[in-house]
């Protein structure tokens, strides 16, 4: 597949937007394995992270569309990973506001399960974009 100077644009922009999103999520979420305890500035990375991964997805998904490149395993993966972190970002706002003290120790290891699901479809679409460009 040839991909015309939009469509690399879009992709080096994608890339370094859902990048954004791991490295905000990950400085969130070992943040907070490392601290021990749930705090404020945890849950700004966590949105950060959630955010960016949308904005990176919604151009990856339009990537897909001008390209005619899907791939069933990383659209699935990536689905259950925005909505796992999703989920993990209502949890952790309502844990931090509402939560016990033991709550906002032991939050940090739903943290990490999501941290590396989401990490399989971040995988996967490296192999998929260094595999395009043999």
């Amino acid at each position: 597949m040839v991909f015309n100077q939009l469509d690399i644009h879009l992709q080096i922009t994608a890339i370094c937007v859902i990048s954004s999103a791991l490295i905000c999520y990950t400085i969130g979420v070992w943040g907070e394995r490392f601290q021990g305890q749930l705090k404020a500035w945890h849950l700004w990375f966590f949105v950060l992270g959630l955010y960016a991964d949308a904005i990176g997805t919604g151009l990856m998904e339009h990537i897909a569309q001008l390209t005619h490149l899907h791939d069933t395993v990383h659209t699935v993966t990536g689905i259950i990973a925005i909505c796992l972190m999703l989920i993990h970002a209502i949890w952790a706002i309502w844990t931090y506001f509402k939560g016990s003290l033991k709550a906002k120790q032991h939050f940090n290891r739903f943290s990490i399960v999501v941290w590396f699901i989401w990490l399989i479809p971040y995988c996967i679409g490296i192999y998929m974009g260094m595999s395009l460009h043999k």
